[in-house]
């Protein structure tokens, strides 16, 4: 079919067709391919490079015949940008050459006619350098585009350029140098043309009349241009449309309107038919001749057929790069689907692409204020002087900004400070001060005040200082003293401020900074971002192409990172050979050789180098040879390293991506005995482990899983987790599964599953085993799974996981059983994962299904549930399911939040639809999405970033303007963080007349009991961890155990005791210790001065209760002055246990050299053993102060000795049981 519209374009004498679906196709007659003609042949390429050009021709051409068939036009950025992937692959295929030619004419309507021509030139020029042939279907894609963009150019030149090309001319080639010729009124030169035609016996069509008609109209012979029609008729061929549209032309050329109109009546009369699209040819005409004053009469002749719209648009682009914007306005408000006079102002905005335009096109002020006047007289756009504003602002048009802001003034719109962002921005990367004072006086003059975030984030950044800014603001008559500035000054510093002083010490003090600063910095900053913005799955995925960036990355940057002084290998082979002839040391130069080497990826040259050198190497180019082995597959070569430099020094460790890089090829080479022993090196020689090495344990187990390979994967996962190289989760886990899953081998992937939650109680890949056994038919282990899942996870979680699998195999008669199992709830979490799993998939179906299926389950959030609907009709672009799922809505009574409703509205918009609904405002708060820059400054920017938002919430509540309950409760737990109760509270009771049954979670209620603690209202406290318990909610242990102490503090028995009843059944579960109780009773009496617990102890007899309690005594004294401990001791001079009361001493004399000294003394005198802690305390305290130890000090840190005697005392008690 495209051969055959290439080779019978519209020069054929039948009429076109008007019945649907016969139109013809602008996507096939642009993106025809003609069959190349004999000539110049070039040499077949490569099977490889055939495949890369087929392949990418595939692409470019869906992705121009997409944005044609969607709009009859492409832009000069998408073309740009296949033109450049092109370039990069560097094998331009004759097609891709051709592709690109044709699309440099009217499909460019956004694009002046001298500027599609010169991109033309360009294209041809550039592919030509990097090899393509050019057949006699290019040279004639090429006279299409100059015919198209009017150029002037030579016939007899071109002609001689493809014979010196060795091409020969068609006749399409003929055809259209004939149109050339006619175009500019030449008929002489038209009969050259047609004389060669003939002497080539080439046949003669309607293109040519239809080009002699246009040229005898140009020379102004009306009557010869007429007479061409009896002399078609002669040659046996009937004037078709072409001929008929070229006569309307040139009447439409002189301003004949009479002729226009007499020419269209025959044309009825006569049956035949033209096209839409024709007319709008008779318009352009008529424009470009000015007459525009005609162009209504044409309007009045349109049929308005499919496709109308977007070949309308297409000419009042034209016209509008043409400067012809008035006909192109004209057009454009004879579009079909603009609204009534009375239609509702809530309709949809027109005309947002004619007024983009224009501001591209630089129209000016006076014309585009004409534009925007008449289109909100018509009520066809509701803020058009907005959307110009936002299309100056996006263009970077400063001037026309500035002075359709003062437009909006005048007509007493209003104006947001936001609106300068984009002209800051521009300056801001510019670096461009005057510029920036410059859009802050134009905002003066206008009256708008800049806000906070525009000053934080688009001004001061600009300058050096405050008070440099302020003072360029007083010389260019800004006075903006306001609030507004000193906040922002305030963020400024707190936000750049300290990080100065960081950032000039890592730059500058030698001990960070061992090199200058250069590209390194700004490659590493791009490559760490580009990898950690990628998923473990992708980086596996991509690793190749990754390597291969990297090796292209190595290429373009002129030097190599891990080489001093920028050396190359050349020069370094020079200085190894020149030292070694000197006898002098060469392993560090070695070392740099080799490394260079393994940058370049050279591996055969590194190990001859190796071999040649080995007495000298080190253990640094031993590492980088391993890597590079490893890299290469190089499995013997990077094991035999490895035994030689250990044989060398049996103590050297590698670093850990050596190991894991050896352990990967070692797996992948069947030698798993030798992987597992290099695990084993990496526990023996304790190889610190990262979160990264743990990702690349799961890659190599993953590598293994998809080669199918059982032993290997099993045997390493066992390996790993028995030496504690990591922690099972389920990503490690997940290739147990997936190895028998690639196996096609269910039943084993089940045992593997269940064997794996048994062990480790993780449950990976069950949903995709599921679906298989479904897929399957193997009832008898499916509910095996489904028995063992209830068993281990209860029913529930049972249903859920079946209902899912059920739903994705399509299963959904049975999926809705299982869905409609009685007493079953909503669990937002499964629904929401199924649905983002169905989004990312696209199945449509399925979550309609799980949608539809869901409605009376209970507690379902409905919007929740048609919000993923909708989320998916966006992404897919499917706006009739989008407005059905809004009738299904309506249908069950949902009512929707803000959010879904903007969904649906913006999926509406894109296509053109009305909104039938009022959309509601976004409330924006853009200080909540500002960077925190330290943890110094943190606390201050969410202190404010708090108060913004609930004094929003406090306007929001002004307007009844309603918020999800989350955003409730974050607000809440923020303002309890900060110590905000009574906000907090008054948050609370805003929500709850708001949000029927709305409660704070466990982790807000703990905050609000730890608040009202810190506020000493310990009665709320208690009465709110009431209300927790009561709602079936856990509480924090930190909550509770806040309350007790401050309890005990106050010495409240009774409330301690009431708190202890509550928490009673969960102490265990929230880790709460059973001494927690017992000494914070034993406080609270301490505490109470009423009673005398210690004297009640002693007269009772009850010593050990005593010297319990003194102790106590002690350990809450420990941090206050020693005096009380040596007065304590002086009233209790037979303390059973000295060597506590003297620790505790030590510990209280902080840096009291002296008094240390002399208890030490003291303590040798009585013969009280010192334990370790003592020693090292007393030893860090005698360091600290610049004094001799005069001990051996204990080697360990605190930290150990501590563990130890807390073992010890265990051990003790243990045995006292």
């Amino acid at each position: 079919v495209l051969l055959l519209a290439a080779a019978l374009p519209s020069e054929q004498g039948s009429w076109r067709v008007a019945a649907a679906g016969q139109k013809p196709s602008s996507g096939a007659r642009l993106f025809a391919i003609a069959p190349h003609q004999k000539g110049k042949v070039q040499e077949e390429p490569v099977l490889s490079v055939q495949n890369k050009q087929a392949q990418h021709f595939d692409w470019a051409l869906n992705k121009l015949d997409s944005s044609v068939r969607r709009t009859g036009r492409i832009t000069r950025t998408l073309l740009l940008r296949i033109f450049h992937d092109m370039c990069r692959t560097g094998y331009p295929s004759s097609n891709q050459a051709l592709l690109l030619l044709r699309s440099c004419g009217s499909l460019l309507p956004e694009v002046p006619l001298c500027e599609r021509t010169e991109l033309a030139h360009m294209i041809w020029g550039k592919l030509q350098d990097l090899g393509a042939v050019y057949d006699a279907s290019h040279y004639n894609a090429l006279l299409k585009v100059y015919l198209q963009n009017e150029h002037k150019f030579s016939p007899t030149e071109f002609l001689s350029k493809m014979e010196e090309a060795n091409v020969q001319p068609n006749r399409v080639t003929y055809q259209r140098l004939i149109a050339a010729y006619c175009n500019e009124g030449d008929i002489e030169g038209a009969s050259k043309i047609l004389g060669f035609m003939k002497m080539k016996e080439l046949p003669i069509t309607e293109a040519v009349f239809s080009s002699l008609v246009t040229g005898h109209a140009r020379t102004g012979d009306m009557e010869n241009a007429e007479n061409i029609f009896s002399v078609m008729r002669d040659a046996g061929i009937e004037p078709g449309p072409d001929t008929y549209l070229a006569l309307l032309n040139a009447y439409a050329e002189k301003g004949d309107i009479n002729s226009v109109k007499q020419i269209l009546e025959k044309i009825e009369k006569m049956e035949g038919y033209l096209m839409d699209r024709d007319l709008l040819q008779v318009i352009y005409s008529l424009a470009k001749a000015g007459y525009p004053q005609y162009v209504p009469d044409i309007l009045s002749q349109m049929r308005y057929e499919r496709g109308y719209i977007p070949d309308a648009m297409n000419l009042s682009l034209n016209l509008i790069t043409q400067g012809l914007e008035d006909t192109a306005f004209q057009v454009f408000k004879s579009f079909p689907t603009l609204p009534s006079e009375n239609h509702s102002e809530t309709s949809m905005d027109y005309g947002n692409f004619f007024l983009q335009h224009c501001v591209h096109m630089d129209k000016p002020l006076s014309k585009l204020k004409q534009f925007c006047d008449e289109l909100k007289e018509a009520n066809m756009h509701s803020s058009p002087l907005q959307f110009t504003l936002y299309c100056a602002l996006e263009s970077k048009k400063a001037a026309l900004a500035i002075n359709l802001m003062k437009t909006m003034k005048e007509e007493g719109l209003p104006l947001r400070p936001h609106y300068s962002w984009p002209l800051l921005v521009g300056y801001q990367k510019e670096k461009n001060v005057q510029g920036t004072i410059g859009v802050l006086k134009a905002m003066h003059e206008l009256g708008v005040e800049p806000d906070v975030e525009t000053y934080t984030n688009y001004v001061l950044t600009n300058f050096d200082d405050i008070q440099t800014f302020r003072a360029l603001l007083q010389e260019n008559g800004c006075p903006f003293e306001t609030e507004g500035l000193s906040v922002a000054a305030l963020r400024h510093e707190a936000i750049y401020g300290t990080l100065e002083n960081i950032t000039e010490l890592l730059y500058k003090d030698g001990r960070y900074c061992q090199t200058p600063p250069g590209p390194a910095e700004a490659v590493g900053y791009f490559l760490y971002n580009l990898i950690d913005s990628m998923s473990d799955s992708e980086v596996q995925a991509k690793e190749e192409h990754l390597r291969q960036y990297f090796h292209q990355l190595k290429k373009m940057v002129p030097f190599h990172f891990l080489l001093h002084n920028n050396t190359e290998v050349s020069a370094l082979e020079e200085e190894l050979e020149k030292l070694k002839a000197e006898k002098q040391p060469i392993g560090n130069v070695l070392k740099q050789l080799i490394v260079a080497l393994c940058a370049e990826e050279n591996m055969q040259k590194a190990l001859e180098v190796k071999a040649k050198y080995e007495p000298d190497m080190v253990v640094g180019g031993y590492a980088a040879l391993i890597n590079l082995c490893c890299r290469h597959d190089n499995v013997e070569d990077a094991m035999n390293l490895k035994e030689e430099v250990f044989r060398k020094d049996s103590s050297v460790a590698l670093d850990t991506n050596k190991y894991l890089a050896l352990v990967k090829v070692l797996g992948k080479h069947g030698r798993l005995e030798d992987a597992i022993n290099i695990l084993k090196e990496i526990k023996e020689k304790d190889i610190p482990i990262k979160d990264t090495t743990v990702t690349s344990f799961f890659h190599i187990l993953n590598a293994a899983a998809m080669r199918g390979e059982v032993e290997t994967v099993n045997r390493l996962h066992e390996s790993i987790l028995t030496l504690g190289l990591a922690k099972p989760s389920t990503n490690l886990c997940t290739p147990l599964i997936t190895v028998h899953l690639e196996k096609d081998d269910v039943p084993s992937a089940l045992e593997a599953t269940i064997d794996c939650y048994k062990k480790y109680g993780k449950m990976p890949r069950l949903h995709d085993i599921l679906c298989r056994l479904i897929e399957q038919g193997n009832t008898e282990l499916l509910q095996k799974a489904m028995d063992f899942v209830s068993q281990e996870r209860g029913e529930m979680m049972m249903l859920y996981d079946i209902f899912f699998a059920f739903l994705n195999t399509g299963k959904y008669k049975e999926a809705k059983k299982i869905i409609e199992t009685p007493g079953l709830r909503a669990r937002p979490g499964s629904l929401q994962w199924f649905a983002e799993k169905c989004i990312a998939t696209n199945q449509m179906e399925t979550l309609e299904n799980m949608v539809e299926m869901t409605q009376k389950l209970f507690e379902c959030d409905r919007d929740e549930m048609y919000y993923y609907l909708l989320k998916l009709c966006k992404i897919s672009n499917d706006w009739r399911k989008a407005e059905a799922t809004w009738t299904k809505m309506q249908e069950e009574n949902v009512i929707p939040r803000a959010r879904t409703l903007r969904l649906l509205a913006d999926t509406l918009k894109n296509n053109g639809q009305e909104v039938p609904f009022d959309v509601p405002e976004v409330i924006y708060v853009n200080a909540l999405y500002m960077p925190l820059q330290c943890n110094v400054t943190s606390q201050l920017f969410f202190f404010i970033l708090i108060v913004e938002a609930y004094n929003i919430l406090l306007e929001a509540q002004k307007k009844d303007i309603m918020f999800p309950a989350s955003a409730y409760s974050t607000l809440i737990k923020a303002l309890l963080a900060e110590g905000c109760l009574e906000e907090a509270l008054k948050v609370k009771n805003i929500a709850e007349t708001h949000i029927k049954g709305f409660t704070l979670n466990d982790a807000a209620s703990s905050l609000l009991i730890i608040t009202q603690v810190r506020r000493d209202y310990l009665k709320d406290a208690i009465s709110t961890l009431k209300k927790v318990l009561e709602s079936d909610m856990v509480p924090m242990s930190l909550a509770v155990i806040r309350l007790i102490q401050a309890l005990a503090m106050k010495g409240d028995l009774e409330s301690i005791c009431t708190v202890e009843k509550m928490v009673e059944n969960l102490a265990t579960s929230i880790g709460l210790s059973r001494m927690l109780f017992v000494n914070n009773t034993v406080l609270a009496h301490i505490k109470k001065p009423a009673t005398d617990l210690f004297l009640q102890y002693v007269d009772a007899g009850r010593v050990d209760d005593a010297r319990f309690l003194l102790q106590v005594i002690i350990y809450q004294e420990r941090n206050s002055s020693g005096q009380k401990i040596k007065t304590l001791l002086d009233l209790v001079p037979d303390f059973p246990d000295m060597k506590i009361v003297y620790s505790y001493l030590l510990k209280s004399l902080d840096n009291d050299v002296v008094s240390a000294k002399t208890l030490f003394e003291k303590m040798k005198s009585e013969n009280i053993h010192t334990d370790e802690i003592f020693l090292k305390r007393l030893a860090v305290l005698l360091k600290n102060a610049g004094e001799p130890v005069p001990f051996t000090e204990p080697p360990e840190s605190f930290h150990f000795y501590v563990n130890k005697l807390t073992q010890e005392r265990q051990e003790i008690s243990s045995h006292a049981e």
